[in-house]
């Protein structure tokens, strides 16, 4: 025997509200502020990308781009210059979530987004970097705009985001799909002042750790630890938290933990912590399957009227 039925229009609603529900922690955990209908217009508008890329595949697990985006955030404070850009220039210490909503923006629009949104967000990005520069700790100077470090935060963030995909996805890539991810992203990078990218993962784990002899853990490296070991969340979401900040230090590269003066943890432990991880994911990605950023995009490209569901 079977129970009775639930009609399928109070099933819809049942979805809708959990949906939403799970929306309003997403937000408040990631510090989210795009609008769906950036991303709804115009139909037929495949963006720099298209629903069959790479990118659009990784850039839609919502738990491996929350670990991806803190590691390499970590990663990245390792270089002088680099981070002393961010702390002379931004309130990122004291407003670490702003931060990371602004770079999810970023991701979105230039991945999801129609091509002119995804141009319209690269070309704020340049402007605000063209006014950025200033002098390091070391007496260095710098300036936001510098090839060779948009090069550094290009391949940190790509390597990071790919790695932590590959770690907690349930369907990794392929070598072969691996490689196609990072050739689409230097297409980003280059839009932006990179120069000289690779597009293999072999050659852009190289090519990172070629910065070696540039990086240095200071004083200031040890406050953005501090901040982002300390993130801001509400109690029901500490322990979800924790597992991302966990898994962030387990898909660094070795010397990159070795430089952040962490540990890596046992084997065993790393993966009862991926699964954990992948299972308190689950709810916010099957959310974003109904009415995510990449939802609407797809709707958006089959020329399909946008829809909260």
């Amino acid at each position: 025997m079977t129970g009775p039925r639930v009609p399928t229009a109070l099933l819809e609603s049942l979805k809708t509200l959990a949906a939403d529900a799970i929306g309003q922690r997403l937000r408040a955990v990631t510090g989210s502020t795009a609008s769906l209908q950036d991303f709804a217009q115009p139909a037929g508008d495949r963006g720099l990308f298209g629903p069959e890329s790479m990118a659009w595949r990784v850039h839609d697990h919502f738990a491996a781009m929350m670990v991806g985006g803190l590691s390499s955030l970590m990663v990245q404070a390792l270089h002088p210059r680099a981070l002393a850009a961010v702390w002379d220039h931004s309130d990122f210490r004291h407003d670490l979530k702003g931060r990371l909503g602004r770079t999810a923006y970023f991701v979105a629009a230039t991945t999801y987004g129609g091509q002119a949104q995804a141009l319209r967000t690269i070309e704020r990005v340049n402007t605000i970097h063209a006014r950025v520069a200033g002098v390091d700790q070391q007496g260095q100077p710098y300036v936001a705009n510098e090839p060779h470090l948009i090069r550094w935060v290009h391949l940190v963030e790509v390597t990071s985001f790919l790695a932590a995909y590959q770690h907690l996805s349930r369907s990794p890539l392929s070598a072969a799909e691996c490689d196609q991810y990072i050739a689409e992203m230097t297409q980003i990078g280059h839009l932006l002042g990179a120069e000289d990218l690779p597009t293999t993962l072999r050659d852009s784990e190289q090519a990172l750790a070629a910065y070696r002899d540039e990086l240095a853990f200071d004083a200031r490296t040890r406050e953005i630890m501090q901040v982002i070991e300390s993130y801001p969340v509400d109690g029901w979401d500490q322990p979800f938290m924790a597992m991302v900040l966990q898994a962030a230090f387990d898909v660094m590269p070795a010397w990159a933990l070795g430089l952040l003066h962490k540990t890596p943890v046992c084997a065993l432990q790393q993966q009862a912590l991926r699964r954990a991880l992948q299972a308190g994911a689950e709810p916010v990605q099957w959310m974003l399957g109904r009415q995510g950023v990449a939802a609407t995009a797809r709707r958006r490209v089959q020329g399909v009227a946008h829809s909260a569901v």
